[in-house]
């Protein structure tokens, strides 16, 4: 008969566990600053007084600013991957491509301080490592998925798929870098513009076999 595992932790565990769970609400707190009152407001000092700490324990945690940016940054990429992950997969390749398109719209839309952080250089001084670039290619890897199975399938022109991908990105990103710069009038003319260079993006990889 097996001996019953101990209804404790060592002190190692216990200490561990005390240091991710802190880890997590500097990150969460620090989250709530962006999203409430803009990059401008995540500093560490900020941080440090909305979780009643010394700066001193932030910075043996992350480092520095950049350290906590480049979680927080991770923390974006998982939301932007979940907002993927919540697209259906159809029978239509092309389909599914613009729905992943409009997903990205909707996460840009709904966490537009996160977007500014990763993609508008709200936070000037920060500059993402190579492991939040790695969670970027993770986060856009299910639209990278549908293009290269579009290839496959001859719905689009056979090109190199990451290429695809970053055009494609890139000229999306594009009309949401305006909006949020304020050089459309309103939301809906944002929306047009993005409506109107998504269908001639796709247009332009489509065979001349694909549906229209």
């Amino acid at each position: 008969m097996s001996e019953p595992s101990h209804p404790y932790k060592t002190y190692s565990e216990v200490k561990l566990q005390q240091q991710q769970l802190l880890r997590k609400n500097v990150i969460d707190a620090a989250c709530i600053l962006l999203a409430e009152e803009g990059p401008e407001a995540v500093t560490v000092r900020r941080v440090a007084q909305k979780l009643s700490c010394s700066t001193k324990i932030i910075y043996s945690i992350f480092g520095s600013k950049d350290g906590l940016a480049n979680e927080m940054y991770l923390d974006g990429c998982r939301l932007l991957a979940e907002s993927f992950q919540q697209v259906p997969v159809t029978e239509s390749v092309l389909a599914d491509l613009e729905a992943l398109c409009w997903a990205y719209w909707e996460f840009a839309q709904l966490h537009s301080a996160y977007y500014k952080m990763m993609f508008g250089g709200a936070l000037s001084d920060f500059k993402p490592d190579e492991q939040s670039l790695e969670g970027t290619t993770t986060a856009l890897s299910r639209i990278l998925h549908t293009v290269t199975h579009a290839m496959e399938i001859g719905a689009l022109k056979e090109e190199d798929p990451l290429l695809v991908v970053r055009m494609l990105w890139s000229a999306l990103h594009g009309v949401i870098h305006l909006q949020f710069a304020g050089h459309f009038s309103d939301v809906d003319m944002a929306q047009g513009v993005y409506t109107f260079t998504l269908k001639n993006m796709l247009v332009a990889f489509k065979t001349s076999s694909s549906p229209s």
